[in-house]
């Protein structure tokens, strides 16, 4: 792309324009070297238009109901005037890398709605399951008029905790298994959680619904605060009837403002900057690395460490000490 292709791109995600924006994420998730430096123009240009939305992180166990509760509370956003927009991070295929469960599939109403955005992200080999450009997808649909993004991450392994370095407020889908749910949840995912929601908390589970956040009330309390000021809620909701959802939205919209008049939210997006600068500089050192190193002799180090003739430390100190010169 030229001068004027980059300033176009720009001028339409800052125009609210659907293709152009994404085209922009697709620029920002590409790992060609020629993209990589156009969506850095593009984001270089669209930068000053970003840091107004409300950024929304929201995970669980698979099963809880992530997809279903998002669209009833996204399009109760939508109703209210809010323009939304959605990075779902899926599962990988690991021959083609795509996405494999389809977000716009799984919330239909959602994505027919021109008030909101639905961008499916495969996770990739990405910590966690979230993507490494979903921050700057992030920022494009800030720039693109969105005032509140949601992260969705897949829920397994460390994604709760990337997403915590993305979001402003993080929220937790917990099911209305009882104890059994509880257990599944380990206690550093909770001392992440600036809202708890109990789902599917109707019909003949409503009882278990209420079990489960009287548990979870109980765990939060023996916790230490996340912030100052504020203390983890847990709220019950119906994501087929819409009970509770409006209740998120304010308990959500209440964290944001506290952090927001205290101080806390300039921060804690300073922190997650300073994260993101170091992030990008270990991802391209590293790629930098392996583009410098004769793949023969990388391979050759490997084995000699996956066969036990050479401990990792010492064979990384080989191949790092070839940097140096």
């Amino acid at each position: 792309m030229g001068a004027a292709d980059v300033a176009a791109v720009a001028d339409g995600v800052q125009a609210g324009d659907r293709r152009a924006l994404a085209r922009a994420i697709t620029l920002v998730e590409s790992t060609r070297d020629d993209h990589r430096r156009d969506a850095a123009a593009v984001l270089d240009i669209v930068l000053p238009r970003t840091g107004s939305a409300v950024r929304i992180g929201i995970s669980g166990p698979p099963g809880v109901g992530k997809s279903t509760f998002i669209e009833a509370f996204g399009t109760s956003l939508t109703e209210a005037g809010n323009q939304v927009a959605v990075l779902a991070v899926d599962p990988s295929s690991a021959r083609s890398g795509g996405s494999i469960l389809g977000d716009k599939t799984r919330m239909e109403r959602l994505a027919r709605d021109p008030k909101a955005f639905i961008r499916p992200s495969p996770a990739g080999t990405e910590l966690g399951g979230v993507a490494r450009r979903t921050r700057e997808a992030l920022l494009l649909c800030e720039a693109a008029g969105f005032d509140v993004v949601i992260v969705e991450t897949v829920g397994v392994g460390q994604s709760e905790l990337a997403v915590a370095d993305l979001v402003d407020v993080f929220v937790l889908l917990a099911s209305p298994s009882g104890g059994d749910d509880l257990q599944g949840i380990k206690r550093g995912i909770m001392e992440l959680a600036d809202l708890v929601v109990v789902t599917k908390a109707d019909g003949d589970l409503a009882n278990a619904a209420n079990h489960s956040a009287a548990d979870l009330r109980r765990a939060i309390h023996l916790l230490r605060p996340k912030y100052d000021g504020i203390a983890t809620e847990t709220l019950l909701v119906s994501s087929t009837s819409g009970t509770g959802v409006a209740e998120v939205w304010e308990a959500v919209a209440a964290i944001h403002a506290h952090l927001q008049g205290s101080g806390q939210l300039q921060a804690l997006r300073a922190g997650q900057a300073k994260a993101w600068l170091w992030d990008e500089i270990r991802s391209g050192l590293l790629e930098r690395f392996q583009a410098d190193h004769p793949r023969a002799e990388v391979d050759a180090v490997e084995a000699a460490v996956m066969s036990g003739e050479v401990a990792p430390g010492v064979a990384a100190q080989q191949l790092l000490r070839r940097v140096d010169g």
